[in-house]
């Protein structure tokens, strides 16, 4: 039963459509919040606190490099999420648009 919840709470976590989107973002490469804002269209602020929710719930990790903080994926112990994304809209395109200097 315990699978099953951490398995729920995982799945509300992806429910957001701007988390399912970060994810989804994070399945084709790194990126720190600066591009996310540029992509989503929406505040640092609010970026931060999805990836705050995203990273306690173990589906990103950070690396600080310089003044910049830059998330991946955390999901390969979650096969199930790995799965899902796969049938999700690729964001590849997206991601190759990028304009937004971070480094």
């Amino acid at each position: 039963m315990v699978e099953i919840e951490k398995m729920v709470e995982i799945l509300k976590l992806a429910a957001d459509k701007s988390r399912l989107t970060i994810l989804l973002l994070l399945q084709e490469k790194e990126l720190c919040v600066c591009e996310m804002v540029e992509i989503l269209q929406t505040s640092q602020p609010n970026i931060s606190q999805h990836m705050r929710k995203l990273k306690d719930g173990g589906l990103v990790k950070e690396s600080k490099r310089g003044q910049w903080v830059y998330y991946s994926l955390a999901i390969d112990d979650k096969p199930f999420l790995v799965d899902l994304l796969k049938h999700l809209p690729s964001q590849k395109e997206r991601v190759e648009q990028l304009t937004c200097e971070c480094e």
